[in-house]
């Protein structure tokens, strides 16, 4: 009888993390811990004009940092919206990013940071094997990360998703120095966020730790950090959706997407995989796509995960094994007022075939439990319609 063989894998975790109400007021403290003196605060149109970016941006000039403010940034970002703000880095003298949003703001403020000293295209760094060593170490320039929703947990990531303006394909920019310096979890950011906004970011954290809950490859640290985030997410999202001011679900969800980005270092799956190509080729709200095609993805794969969700509903205390959980899901997707099936968010039928070939081609289809291939997701895609 051979021997089983020893689990080997090779892990990283993140970076220091100030977590808590109010610590916003740190951020010039935390530039100067990255070495940043001439921030460039990078952000979305809609964020730019509120009174939480407005004070973020005084908390900087108080400190006497002469910040400057990019915003033109859409909700699926592109290498358009990226070349304008490396102009606005040069053109202001930056020599740092404070990335500052949803995951759209801290995407492309960590991609300006990365791409503002290479002289390869962007494409060049995607992430595929070690494609990311063609980059210039020496010309990325420090990030701090302040996240203003909880769901993408791109605070705590070392890669960008940018989208091709031509083909309209997503792809994911990697460098291990994309990873912030410093990271500001400050909740009272997040408060007054707009249901569905909570509703689509919270179903997007819940989709990281769920999808590298079931992922087939070995990590032990991120499936427990998945678990906990999984039970965060259950007991407070509700909470959080209901009630915009309550500030410790606020919090917790704060918590548990930035655990979802930490667990999913073990991997995404189908969902991600179907819900990339839809946000780029129809705009949707990337948590919200992830939320409505969750329960077909999760039918599909029952063979392969059944044993591992029986385990998750118990520890969140979930009865009915399985079956149980998808009712579970199904509920508290409705609760959520997500939309039942991708018709309804304005995804036809025409365009079925390119998207599976995107979906297969997606870095997270090679983490679903099933092999995924373009005739299975073509027809995921129409179930989920």
């Amino acid at each position: 009888m051979s021997p089983i063989p020893s689990p080997s894998a090779n892990w990283s975790y993140p970076t220091a993390i100030r977590f808590g109400a109010g610590r916003i007021k740190e951020l010039a403290d935390a530039c100067a811990a990255a070495g940043i003196t001439r921030p460039l605060l990078v952000t979305d149109a809609g964020l730019a004009s509120l009174p939480i970016t407005t004070a973020t941006l005084a908390v900087l000039e108080e400190a006497g940092l002469k910040p400057g403010l990019f915003s033109d940034v859409q909700p699926n970002p592109t290498e358009v919206n990226m070349a304008a703000g490396i102009a606005a880095f040069k053109d202001g003298g930056h020599d740092g990013v404070v990335a500052f949003g949803g995951g759209s703001g801290l995407d492309l403020g960590k991609l300006i940071a990365f791409m503002h000293g290479q002289t390869r295209p962007v494409w060049d760094f995607e992430d595929i094997g070690d494609w990311w060593t063609r980059a210039d170490a020496t010309a990325i320039a420090p990030i701090v990360a302040v996240p203003t929703t909880a769901g993408t947990g791109s605070e705590f990531g070392r890669a960008g998703v940018v989208t091709n303006s031509e083909t309209h394909v997503k792809k994911i920019i990697f460098h291990p120095k994309m990873l912030p310096a410093v990271v500001i979890c400050d909740p009272e950011l997040t408060i007054g966020l707009p249901p569905a906004i909570t509703a689509g970011t919270g179903m997007d954290a819940f989709a990281h730790s769920l999808e590298a809950y079931c992922s087939p490859f070995y990590h032990p640290m991120s499936q427990g950090i998945a678990l906990e985030a999984l039970r965060l997410i259950k007991d407070y999202l509700p909470r959080a959706h209901s009630d915009g001011k309550d500030l410790e679900a606020r919090a917790h969800m704060m918590a548990a997407a930035g655990m979802g980005a930490v667990a999913f270092q073990k991997g995404l799956g189908g969902m991600h995989a179907l819900s990339h190509p839809v946000g780029a080729i129809y705009n949707t709200h990337h948590g919200t796509t992830n939320a409505c095609v969750m329960p077909t993805v999760l039918r599909f794969n029952r063979a392969a995960i059944e044993d591992r969700i029986v385990r998750l509903a118990a520890y969140l205390g979930i009865a009915g094994g399985f079956d149980g959980f998808m009712d579970y899901v199904l509920g508290l997707r409705a609760a959520l007022g997500i939309p039942d099936t991708l018709s309804a968010m304005g995804v036809g039928r025409d365009r079925l075939d390119e998207m599976a070939a995107m979906a297969a081609e997606d870095p997270s289809a090679g983490g679903n439990p099933v092999p995924l291939n373009p005739n299975n997701l073509r027809d995921l895609y129409e179930a989920c319609l």
